[in-house]
């Protein structure tokens, strides 16, 4: 088998996070020699923490002007690493920073990148890449014959590799940084209690157009959905997602829910996540929308029309009920 080089980032307390350690774990399933490149400000605390692995070789690129993902620095270690290496594939998760990378260190490199593959195999004794084609409607297996092959693989595809940490001997590999143009400036990111979108939670909890239409009363209540839908976020941690008809009320003048945004999305012009479980409310679950629901594992729904999509075998359970009158009695469970 071909030799497989990892690449992974840090995370700022220099530890690999989730989607690194899934990385790995396809990696290894791949078998060969493994060998594994780190990018940092200080890569020891990660080193260490995949000490177990069974690679052959660490590699890393370290130092303050690494700790930020930025191109020219992240392209510039990927590539050193590559060539230190001299494997013929790559294997990193598909993360801002390596998706924003990589692509251009595929072509200095003169191979070639798959990206938003979930998944990787040995078919008939040569690597292969499972990707999905046509918004998750086709699912292909591919296999190339150009080294070096880059493959991007999607979060959530795999466990998390898990294994004792250990002491690691690490190689250094020197990377020039000066004369980088872009600079830092820091981070801007909402509170915790404000966050919404969280790709780790257990549930995913969908809203659709209709919690802000007219209600049976004649009337709007979109500051009661937007009291209700949060307090339902904060006390289950779930993750939130919408359907496109609701985050495009945004541009037409209509009211909305003022935390919801198109990276919300969730459906063939959106996201795909991968929950455990989805939870979708005033959504009628049509079937551009609940595409993007492909590989959450338990799907449920709160409508009131009993003959609404997500009767219709796309749902494992469908309550006819008003979801205002639902989510507020679970906001009080939940607090209880």
């Amino acid at each position: 088998m071909e030799t497989i080089l990892l690449l992974a980032h840090t995370e700022t307390d220099g530890t690999l996070a989730k989607p690194a350690l899934e990385a790995l774990t396809a990696a290894k399933e791949l078998g060969g020699e493994l060998i594994i490149g780190l990018v940092g400000a200080a890569v020891e605390a990660a080193a260490n923490q995949i000490a177990g692995c069974g690679a052959s070789r660490i590699l890393a690129v370290s130092g303050e002007a690494f700790s930020q993902p930025r191109y020219s620095t992240d392209a510039a270690a990927a590539e050193a690493l590559c060539r230190a290496a001299g494997a013929a594939i790559t294997l990193a998760t598909s993360t801002s920073r390596w998706a924003r990378a990589l692509p251009g260190v595929a072509y200095r490199l003169e191979g070639r990148i798959d990206t938003h593959a979930t998944a990787v195999s040995v078919l008939n004794g040569a690597p292969a890449v499972n990707r999905w084609f046509y918004r998750q409607r086709i699912e292909a297996t591919l296999t190339r014959s150009q080294r070096p092959w880059f493959i991007l693989l999607d979060a959530g595809c795999y466990p998390a590799w898990s294994g004792a940490p250990g002491a690691a001997s690490v190689e250094t590999v020197a990377v020039n940084a000066d004369g980088t143009r872009t600079t830092f400036s820091g981070i801007r990111a909402p509170k915790a209690d404000e966050q919404t979108i969280r790709p780790d939670a257990k549930l995913l909890f969908v809203a659709g157009a209709g919690w802000s239409k007219k209600q049976a009363d004649g009337a709007t209540h979109t500051a009661d959905a937007e009291r209700l839908i949060l307090g339902f976020l904060r006390g289950a941690q779930a993750s939130l997602g919408g359907s496109k008809s609701l985050v495009d009320q945004s541009g037409e003048g209509e009211a909305v829910l003022k935390f919801m945004t198109h990276l919300n999305q969730i459906g063939q012009t959106g996201s795909t996540p991968r929950h455990q479980k989805g939870l979708s409310t005033c959504c009628h679950g049509e079937e551009p929308h609940v595409v993007g629901w492909r590989f959450v594992n338990e799907r449920r729904a709160i409508n009131l029309d009993a003959n609404c999509g997500w009767a219709r075998g796309k749902a494992d359970v469908l309550y006819v009920a008003d979801a205002f009158e639902v989510v507020e009695k679970l906001n009080q469970l939940l607090g209880a």
